[in-house]
């Protein structure tokens, strides 16, 4: 039976731009290494696995290398589908059960807004290498629950990294969230490395605004917040504190469907 397959760029306004994940509906479950091999098939930096169940959905993720905990443009790209695809009615709330527990999203006029777990981040010394491999004198270092998240001087700076990928692969972390104040109209702006997982770069990072969104409340002394991913793709989250949970705003448009056979 075939299985329903979609790309979707998520975090983006217009195609090719934001960060592009599969979304894959099962009719059934699924072992492990039959979704791994379909991630590393897609070659995305993440796959999403969606499957019913009868309060809500279960979700799943895979980079090209490994399943993940937490993902939030693959999430917003599942929400999407589901409400394209009239598995959702327009006022339905998506919800998902995931290691990371179960994780909201709604539709927001145009947009949809996910509810996720804040990440708060403590203090950190960098790791051996990491400065090395960014190439960028690093300000203030701190540590969550995934990666380190690591201050610049200016926008940029954050702009202009171009990392030692093989040296940043022996750094002991999963990945590393580069960020700076705006100098615009954006309140910060960020990059995201994980070459560990099998992501040089990530386009736009859900999870790392977990992080980034209490990081620059403290600094800001703002709750509401615009942010933006400076890679090569680029994307704009925004971004709402509130307690121990970040609400993350943003669009995605259906760039392919098919079927796996």
């Amino acid at each position: 039976m075939p299985i329903s397959l979609f790309q979707v760029d998520a975090f983006a306004e217009q195609p090719f731009r934001g960060n592009p994940a599969a979304v894959c509906l099962l009719p059934d479950s699924r072992p492990d290494s039959w979704m791994q091999d379909v991630a590393r098939e897609m070659n995305l930096s993440e796959t999403a696995f969606v499957e019913k169940r009868a309060d809500g959905f279960g979700l799943r993720w895979f980079t090209p290398a490994t399943e993940v905990d937490l993902c939030g443009h693959a999430t917003l790209a599942s929400a999407h589908i589901l409400w394209e695809a009239g598995l959702l009615a327009a006022n339905d709330t998506a919800c998902f059960h995931t290691k990371s527990g179960l994780l909201t999203v709604r539709r927001s006029g145009e947009a949809m807004e996910m509810d996720f777990p804040a990440l708060p981040a403590q203090p950190a010394t960098a790791p051996a290498g990491l400065e090395e491999a960014l190439g960028a004198q690093l300000g203030t270092v701190v540590k969550s629950r995934f990666d380190y998240l690591a201050e610049v001087e200016s926008e940029a700076v954050v702009r202009g990294l171009k990392p030692n990928f093989h040296a940043l692969r022996g750094v002991q972390t999963r990945g590393v969230t580069v960020t700076a104040r705006g100098s615009g109209r954006y309140d910060f702006v960020s990059r995201f490395f994980a070459p560990a997982v099998g992501i040089d770069e990530d386009p736009v990072t859900g999870s790392a605004h977990c992080r980034l969104g209490p990081y620059w409340k403290e600094k800001l002394g703002r709750n509401d917040l615009l942010a933006y991913q400076a890679s090569a793709r680029g994307g704009e989250v925004r971004v709402r504190v509130a307690g121990e949970r970040v609400f993350l705003g943003g669009k995605a448009i259906t760039v392919l469907r098919g079927e796996l056979v």
